[in-house]
């Protein structure tokens, strides 16, 4: 896969669809994840668009990150990959931990920002702590912790494909990346950022999401004025996987809408 080597020397993987003078959008993945679950997405939007799914730094295809990497050491890294590939603007579409980073990239550049896409993620999750002391217990085994989680991630019952494709990927992580990972969604504090946010937000959120349930994406549109929300049914935690058509319709509709 393809690495762009930023303006701070590290390089960052992704991969990327399409062209066009339309806005692009960026895809950021979740903690247990890489830039490879958003391909449903990547084909779909790289028909209309630029559409680039980004590693975040010790993910995927990514340069390991330095010690004490934050979640807004992934944003920055982000902004500086899109400056490498000569992105300026982009729709920034985030599930769970990119959700997070998605609130940072637009904290820290609001203007880089078209839209946001907030798929079940939080500004903050009340079981947030405990989370995370489970995943950084579990997480010398990440296959066994995969094998695990895979059947509350995804709702019930599963695409055999889509279970397997999830096990795999999170396996595939280095541990010390994913504790990382973990400290940057699950501690996460954002409902200030949230609410200053002044772009067109879309907060999507699977029915049957028990990691990140709907009331968490309820309190996030009431923190972001004007957010809209979209229940996307049948979806568990990773609705775009699980609901690519629906996640693209969906995201499709907002994006074009002015």
């Amino acid at each position: 896969m393809p690495r762009v080597t930023t303006r701070h020397g590290t390089a960052i993987g992704y991969e990327e669809a399409g062209g066009g003078d339309a806005v692009p959008i960026v895809f950021l993945h979740g903690v247990g994840s890489d830039k490879s679950v958003w391909h449903p997405q990547l084909v779909h939007f790289g028909k209309t668009r630029r559409a680039i799914a980004f590693d975040y730094p010790s993910y995927g295809d990514s340069d390991p990150g330095p010690e004490g990497t934050t979640r807004d050491d992934y944003a920055t890294a982000i902004l500086a990959a899109m400056d490498a590939l000569a992105v300026r603007e982009a729709h920034i579409c985030g599930l769970s931990l990119g959700g997070v980073v998605a609130i940072a990239i637009y904290h820290f550049a609001a203007d880089r920002c078209a839209s946001l896409i907030l798929a079940d993620t939080f500004a903050v999750h009340p079981e947030g702590r405990a989370i995370y002391d489970r995943s950084v217990a579990a997480s010398g085994n990440l296959r066994a912790m995969a094998e695990a989680r895979v059947d509350v991630l995804l709702a019930q019952p599963a695409d055999p494909a889509v279970r397997s494709e999830v096990v795999e990927t999170m396996a595939r992580i280095d541990p010390a990346a994913y504790r990382i990972g973990a400290e940057a969604v699950w501690l996460a504090d954002q409902r200030a950022r949230a609410g200053a946010i002044a772009r067109p937000t879309l907060v999507l959120v699977g029915d049957k999401d028990l990691v990140t349930p709907v009331d968490l994406s309820n309190e996030l549109v009431d923190l972001i004025p004007d957010a809209r929300m979209q229940v996307i049914l049948g979806a568990g935690h990773l609705s775009n996987l699980e609901r690519p058509g629906a996640f693209n319709a969906i995201v499709e509709e907002f994006i074009r809408t002015p």
